[in-house]
């Protein structure tokens, strides 16, 4: 416990107690490949949703089309998963069969 402040009231000693916070976990959310969804579709998916320049999009769009997978960002769960629930049903209404997780990082 962290102690903040020690406070003698008369007779009386107050003691303010600062409790110890810990940090939330972070998730990772995932992209996975497919054979059937554009790589530009998934390009135009990460810089939509995840705020990342062209370029970087590109490199996690290939990260996705040579090794499977691509990690998207890392986010707080409630963070992660409206992302991935946006993403989904974006690719959906799409009708392409991308694929977005979360996982604990």
């Amino acid at each position: 416990m962290n102690y903040e402040n020690v406070h003698d009231v008369g007779s009386l000693v107050v003691q303010e107690v600062r409790p110890d916070i810990k940090k939330p976990n972070l998730y990772q959310v995932v992209l996975f490949n497919d054979d059937f969804t554009p790589m530009d579709f998934v390009v135009g998916v990460l810089i939509n949703f995840f705020n990342h320049n062209k370029e970087r999009a590109t490199k996690i769009m290939l990260q996705v089309h040579l090794e499977g997978k691509g990690i998207c960002g890392k986010f707080t769960y409630d963070i992660a998963e409206t992302k991935v629930a946006q993403v989904n049903n974006y690719a959906r209404s799409s009708e392409y069969p991308l694929l977005c997780s979360m996982e604990i990082a």
